[in-house]
């Protein structure tokens, strides 16, 4: 299998592209949350930037014990049970969850089930008002060929990886080499 090696300097790039992308929508998060281990150095990167706060979340599907709920996340994305459309935030704030890759769609389709799990479970709004609105997904690099149910707003770059076989190599993975 082919592996991509990405550089400090690669990533610091890729991360300004994800930046523009946000200035280009004139989107602007609340705060970002960084996804445990990957998605922590490109959260806290884009954080300091926009001089907003970081959270992280832990979704290790494949290590540990597993992923934590972090529930109060999912109560900022969705506001007040009460929403009313003539209000023009309800309580809601933006935020941006951060990866490093979204290579299967697995960590992300786990945040789309367990968010709205312990916070209004059966309201339509999740899918028509918070994910993709109030709540955006960046990753660095963003697998085409993902299972992702939540859409992908920022990516520095796409590839697919059903056509071209490859292991992505960030240089937190093996910096010590």
């Amino acid at each position: 299998m082919k592996k991509i090696y990405y550089t400090w300097q690669d990533i610091e790039n890729q991360t300004q592209e994800i930046l523009r992308q946000l200035q280009r929508d004139a989107w602007r998060p609340d705060y970002v949350v960084g996804l445990t281990r990957g998605g922590l150095v490109p959260a806290n990167l884009i954080s300091q930037y926009l001089e907003v706060r970081m959270e992280t979340l832990k979704v290790s599907l494949r290590d540990d014990n597993g992923p934590e709920s972090n529930l109060w996340m999912a109560e900022d994305a969705f506001g007040h049970k009460d929403w009313d459309p003539m209000v023009s935030d309800n309580g809601r704030k933006r935020i941006l969850i951060v990866d490093d890759i979204n290579d299967s769609g697995a960590t992300l389709n786990w945040i789309k089930q367990d968010w709205p799990s312990g916070c209004f479970p059966d309201d339509k709004r999740w899918a028509d008002e918070i994910w993709g609105h109030n709540v955006r997904v960046a990753v660095l690099v963003d697998n085409e060929a993902s299972r992702s149910e939540l859409k992908i707003n920022y990516s520095a770059i796409d590839l697919n990886k059903a056509k071209d076989d490859c292991w992505i190599v960030f240089p937190w993975e093996d910096w010590w080499r």
